[in-house]
């Protein structure tokens, strides 16, 4: 068993005592421990698993009706406390996210899926808000990002139906990027369990040739699922073994931990 495969299955052994971790999260609404480091940015920045926090967007004004707190959104996130070994605080963006997502190609809506892979902007600004954890995998170098933010439900489900549209728009493409030459593309969907209210599921796969001749070979998850107007965006990726099942488990988990923290705060007001 590779150590990809131990860990979808410990997460999932985890998931079938959901109760107890949705438990831990009620707890934690008033405020994180303090274990989660802000998404990887630009240029790498050491993190400090005791001292980092998400990272938090507020905006200027709150619509009449604010839905989760700071707290509660920071509460919702899936850290690498849940997931464990080999999951760590991210330390910068991961090589390949601008080797390869940076890239360019002749089909508009392809074009948009490699843009907005790269940019982690699937629906712009959020009306409430928005928290972000970004862990890497000390042991093959695949990222995952874990995003909850509020959205209008109507902007999100416009853009799940373009997402679902794209296996049979996208199904293969060839995409130039700037270091790493053309690479063929993949776009495949991904079924995800019957969460939330509404949800889309994608994998992309890129191959190709390296400057130095090395063969390549990305495969990058993206999901999303909606419940109300919060909304989990993740991706999962890397040149190593990605395993789609832990891309879905991820999902389903972190979905029933943000039902709980929403039933809360429902309670609270």
């Amino acid at each position: 068993m590779t150590h990809a495969q131990a860990a979808a299955r410990a997460l999932l052994a985890s998931a079938l005592s959901v109760s107890a971790l949705l438990t831990t999260a009620a707890c934690s609404v008033g405020g994180q421990d303090g274990t989660v480091v802000p998404s990887a940015v630009s240029t790498p920045a050491p993190a400090s698993p005791s001292s980092a926090a998400p990272a938090v967007e507020q905006p200027s004004a709150s619509p009449p009706d604010a839905g989760l707190s700071e707290e509660q959104v920071r509460a919702a996130l899936i850290t690498e406390t849940d997931l464990g070994q080999p999951w760590v605080p991210t330390r910068g963006a991961a090589t390949w996210r601008d080797g390869l997502l940076k890239a360019s190609t002749k089909n508009a809506d392809c074009r948009r899926l490699l843009d907005v892979l790269y940019t982690e902007e699937l629906f712009g600004t959020p009306t409430g808000p928005r928290a972000v954890v970004t862990l890497d995998d000390a042991y093959n170098g695949a990222q995952l990002r874990y995003q909850v933010a509020a959205y209008r439900p109507a902007d999100v489900d416009r853009t799940l139906k373009w997402l679902g549209g794209l296996p049979e728009k996208c199904g293969e493409f060839k995409a130039t990027t700037k270091r790493d030459g053309v690479q063929e593309a993949e776009v495949d969907a991904l079924r995800l369990p019957e969460i939330g209210d509404a949800r889309q599921a994608l994998r992309v796969s890129m191959t190709g040739k390296a400057p130095d001749g090395e063969s390549t070979h990305l495969t990058l998850d993206v999901a999303v699922v909606r419940i109300g107007e919060d909304t989990i965006t993740l991706t999962n990726g890397g040149f190593g073994e990605v395993l789609s099942e832990l891309t879905q488990v991820i999902a389903e988990f972190g979905a029933d931990r943000l039902a709980e923290i929403r039933k809360q705060g429902r309670a609270e007001v």
